[in-house]
């Protein structure tokens, strides 16, 4: 029986870009190479963290939704657990009104980047300066 998830990982602050960007494609394709499906993944970046973990104070946060297996949840802990660029992770079942959440949080954020994107796009009114009239 194939269920939802979301996993959310901390990588440590240290990585540049392109570890970051691997790390990513190591899990995500340990989740399609399993038989997942791969439904949201969204880089939330670098962000302070409550309290020190391993004494560093920041974090690179990463998200990704996923349908799997519920015996390979267990297998993907592991490789979290293995992998020395990874501080904390979380990963939870999605019950029915959790997925709805999520597609609508994903929906509200992509209203949000198409205004900003048309926006950028738009090109900016001048505006006139005012002028004053002396009496």
């Amino acid at each position: 029986m194939i269920k939802q998830y979301e996993t959310v990982f901390i990588a440590t602050p240290v990585l540049s870009d392109t570890q970051m960007k691997e790390a990513v494609a190591k899990y995500t394709d340990l989740i399609k190479a399993n038989g997942g499906e791969i439904v949201y993944e969204e880089d939330w970046g670098l962000k302070q963290l409550a309290y020190p973990i391993q004494h560093k104070t920041s974090g690179f946060y990463y998200l990704i939704e996923f349908k799997a297996d519920p015996q390979f949840v267990s297998t993907l802990e592991t490789q979290y657990h293995r992998d020395e660029r990874i501080l904390r992770f979380l990963t939870v079942v999605l019950d029915k009104n959790s997925i709805a959440y999520a597609e609508h949080r994903r929906q509200v954020r992509a209203g949000k980047a198409a205004a900003a994107k048309a926006e950028e796009a738009a090109p900016a009114a001048e505006v006139e300066p005012e002028t004053k009239v002396e009496e």
